[in-house]
């Protein structure tokens, strides 16, 4: 769906297709296949369309203001809305999430921080 940069599909090696730099804002709804990787802002909903194996990763300087749905994610930032993993959300020790976090597989580091 969306491809950047060439690179892994993301469905052999875990590769990200889409990266959103750290200086980007990104303001509406994100649709994506394969893998992205956030350093900036999306303020919108984030959403994996048509791929169980689609991963998100988000920064440490990483932030989105609305609900994401991403089988995989593995969050080192902050989001601000609900978060539903199919498979498997790894909550690093900067991770924040203000909002339900509803996932299959949990792996949640000391620091990390869900209010929700």
């Amino acid at each position: 769906m969306s491809k950047l940069f060439g690179g892994n599909t993301g469905k052999s090696g875990g590769g990200m297709d889409t990266l959103i730099g750290q200086q980007t804002e990104i303001l509406g709804d994100v649709r994506f296949s394969g893998g992205l990787h956030v350093e900036g802002k999306i303020k919108g909903k984030v959403l994996s369309v048509e791929d169980k194996s689609s991963s998100l990763s988000i920064s440490e300087n990483g932030s989105i203001e609305g609900d994401v749905r991403v089988p995989n994610i593995v969050l080192n930032g902050q989001v601000t809305g609900d978060v539903h993993a199919s498979g498997k959300i790894s909550l690093a020790a900067k991770a924040r999430v203000n909002g339900n976090v509803y996932y299959r597989i949990i792996e949640m580091a000391p620091g990390a921080r869900v209010n929700g």
